[in-house]
């Protein structure tokens, strides 16, 4: 199996996603939208990640018009598809649901709920993740809600067992969360209740012994279930 990971940054890859695919021995090709690479016609699976511009910003980044017919065409194959942060929000634009500025920006590690469950993957009722995003987006038709937070209400949807949704970064390790620190040093500068200076981001990293084996689960479920 070959997964297809869309990349819109060079700062934002794929992390601990990394590990499990060498753990399953399932082949990663990352294309680098940001230079000019294009997602190929046929693909196994798809992983969207993040990326810090909006889903709506054709003007400076018009690969995302592409990238849109793309995701809408995996989905319509009934093939997996993985979307986090911006890759999450993306996948709810092209099922048809608003994506919208938040009240505020979520930046740091905060608890999630868990609103439902999805079958397979045994996700806890209640979690620390790291969040770092400022858009939201309602949930698509047909989708279930299966998390939300204090500030975001709708945070990860599925949807037929075969399409997930994660507004929040299960993917993090120390180093992609530098790189975040380093990239998005304005945001960290910004007033708000919810996010969170350097220096508490960093401590958060202790949450990652958790999250990572229920993101091998998730990955399992979607693409090897």
């Amino acid at each position: 199996m070959k997964i297809y990971v869309a990349q819109h940054v060079p700062f934002e890859g794929v992390g601990a996603i990394a590990d499990w695919a060498e753990s399953r021995k399932v082949s990663l090709g990352v294309v680098r939208l940001f230079a000019a690479e294009k997602l190929p016609e046929e693909v196994d699976g798809l992983i969207v990640m993040g990326g810090p511009m909006g889903i709506y910003d054709h003007e400076d980044h018009p690969w995302l018009v592409d990238e849109k017919k793309r995701i809408r065409s995996v989905i319509d194959a009934k093939k997996p598809v993985l979307g986090i942060c911006l890759g999450a929000q993306l996948i709810a634009d092209v099922l048809g649901a608003r994506v919208f500025p938040g009240t505020q920006k979520e930046i740091g590690w905060f608890e999630l709920q868990r609103t439902a469950q999805w079958t397979g993957v045994d996700f806890p009722s209640t979690c620390t993740v790291l969040h770092w995003h400022g858009d939201q987006f309602e949930l698509p038709e047909g989708a279930i809600s299966f998390a939300s937070s204090a500030v975001t209400l709708c945070q990860g949807f599925f949807l037929e067992d075969r399409v997930a949704a994660l507004q929040f970064h299960l993917e993090t390790t120390p180093e992609s969360l530098e790189a975040l620190i380093e990239n998005s040093k304005s945001e960290l500068l910004q007033a708000g209740e919810w996010i969170q200076p350097p220096q508490e981001l960093r401590e958060g990293l202790v949450h990652l012994s958790a999250l990572h084996p229920i993101l091998f689960r998730l990955l399992d479920s979607l693409f090897l279930g």
